[in-house]
């Protein structure tokens, strides 16, 4: 049997392999997932590092951009409110006209079924969220949000109003200095979402890493502490990565197509739905 998805081929011997996965999602009782810019590229986000990278072909930004916000923020935010910067433009207009893949989606329904307790991602672009996902945590933030250095309250952009003549502007709340939420180079975790990836990751029973290598820290050691404390790993990504030799299950192809057919193999556990 060979099941044909858009650009993609699934054999047979990887369908089997997406189905023991599947039985390990429906037995875990503390379902976490996290999620990388793999994922994201799929609906036409490039990644920041790598082929086709803005970094690449923009060069990186200074490393210590939350020290320069700390110490000219009302600087900063005239550069955010009128980018001089290629990568910013760039960046922004793709996250505008980007759309939740297949990938996306079938994670939300995961979350809808009851299996998925919670989605870590490195990813900016709030697509996550368009797709419907509830339970989730943005550990580098989220591109269309506003943040409070202060007490670390989320504005969205209409939200909040920014007077140009005013900058920075202040958290109504507790008159702390907002920022976007994106985390910069040299920013610390917000201390609310870092606070809740341990908590989730100390519960987690089974951890699903979808379009990421697990490289950049602190997201890269949740799936080798899940693997360390006898927890099922699975992992979804185009090419063996430093995970592949701790996983339980390594399914190698498009994230939006594996995990589609993950979901559908995860709904019909007799697999009798068809395919």
């Amino acid at each position: 049997m060979r099941v044909e998805t858009p650009d993609f081929e699934l054999t047979e011997t990887l369908d089997a392999d997406i189905r023991r996965a599947a039985d390990r999602i429906r037995e875990a009782r503390h379902l976490l997932v996290l999620t990388g810019a793999g994922l994201s590229v799929e609906s036409g986000i490039p990644p920041f590092r790598g082929k086709g990278g803005l970094w690449t072909k923009y060069g990186e930004p200074p490393l210590d951009g939350y020290q320069r916000f700390v110490a000219d923020p009302a600087g900063a935010w005239r550069t955010l409110l009128n980018p001089t910067e290629p990568w910013m433009t760039a960046l922004r207009e793709t996250v505008a006209a980007a759309k939740p893949n297949a990938g996306h989606r079938a994670l939300a329904e995961l979350e809808a079924l009851g299996h998925l307790r919670c989605l870590i991602t490195q990813n900016i672009d709030d697509l996550h969220r368009q797709a419907g996902t509830r339970a989730l945590a943005e550990i580098h933030g989220n591109a269309t949000l506003y943040r409070c250095l202060g007490c670390c309250r989320r504005f969205a952009r209409d939200e909040l109003a920014i007077d140009p003549e005013d900058l920075p502007p202040r958290c109504p709340d507790c008159r702390g200095i907002v920022k976007a939420d994106t985390v910069s180079f040299g920013e610390p975790i917000p201390e609310d979402v870092l606070s809740r990836c341990f908590a989730e990751v100390a519960r987690c029973d089974c951890m699903l890493v979808a379009g990421t290598s697990a490289t950049v820290y602190p997201a890269a050691g949740f799936p080798v502490e899940v693997a360390r404390s006898g927890g099922v790993l699975l992992e979804v990504n185009p090419e063996p990565t430093e995970l592949t030799p701790l996983a339980t299950v390594s399914l190698q192809g498009p994230a939006g197509a594996i995990l589609s057919r993950l979901l559908h193999w995860v709904r019909d556990a007799s697999g009798e739905g068809g395919s």
